[in-house]
């Protein structure tokens, strides 16, 4: 059974709660590597 919706009726959740997840990670990643690169003190996971 298939069933045309209209542009009123798609609500892509799971889309942009994997684009959110994708972009929490790359940020967590480029505080990571500030820390890491410039700030001259690694946080402590790496000592």
């Amino acid at each position: 059974m298939v069933r045309e919706i209209t542009i009123d009726e798609y609500q892509p959740y799971g889309t942009l709660t994997l684009t959110l997840i994708y972009f929490a990670i790359v940020a967590l990643m480029w505080v990571f590597m500030y820390f890491v690169e410039f700030a001259g003190n690694a946080p402590s996971i790496i000592d």
